[in-house]
């Protein structure tokens, strides 16, 4: 474990470097130049995001197929501390707005790839909570934000089908404990009180169902 910390860290700092040293993905004519996003994206963020940003690592995200705005807005928030992850600070932290603009633009035009759910019953409890929330709890229905298909919208809400499910569960979990959302921005805020209204089980059981989503 901690030899894979190590690795982790050190291709984060080299990552770090290579993007320091890219030219800034602005294409003429103002719009984000997703050549040099393809070239960062297969040079850096694939050692854990895997190719086109479809992660073969249960801990680390997809991108493919992300709303462009939502990533965008996350890079932005690991740059400026509201997001806590030492790897993603080091890799935001030479990137400007333009790049991120440019690699959120790339990432969201990459073909996710599906996955299956493995677990029936937790899926099916997953199901009814992703679909109708829990009255009992107050807890609204995962689909409001994040729509039926869990494709997610803009910048606010990301996608969820395909998401791994061991990640899905690991964010809210943060935002659960408060590492992840509290009174740092508004969505993760509303997320982190949601989060609080839910059981472990329930936490599983919709990270379960949504990495079945297509």
């Amino acid at each position: 474990m901690r030899r894979t910390l190590l690795l982790a860290a050190i291709a984060g700092t080299l990552a770090t470097a290579a993007i320091a040293q890219a030219p800034k993905p602005q294409a003429p004519g103002g719009k984000p130049n997703l050549e040099q996003a393809q070239k960062t994206a297969s040079e850096v963020c694939l050692a854990c995001h895997g190719p086109s940003g479809n992660s073969v690592v249960p801990a680390n995200p997809s991108l493919a197929g992300q709303p462009a705005e939502y990533i965008t807005v996350q890079l932005a928030h690991f740059k400026s501390g509201v997001r806590v992850n030492p790897i993603m600070q080091g890799m935001a932290s030479t990137l400007d707005a333009e790049q991120m603009k440019a690699i959120g633009v790339y990432y969201s035009q990459q073909k996710p790839k599906p996955q299956a759910a493995k677990d029936a019953a937790l899926v099916a409890a997953g199901q009814k909570l992703f679909r109708g929330g829990d009255s009992a709890t107050d807890t609204p229905a995962c689909a409001a934000c994040h729509l039926p298909s869990g494709a997610g919208v803009a910048k606010n809400y990301p996608r969820l089908a395909g998401q791994h499910a061991d990640y899905t569960y690991a964010q809210l979990k943060a935002f659960k404990s408060g590492e992840r959302g509290a009174d740092k921005d508004a969505n993760g805020t509303i997320m982190a009180t949601i989060a609080q209204r839910m059981t472990d089980a329930q936490m599983k059981a919709v990270a379960e169902y949504a990495s079945g989503l297509r």
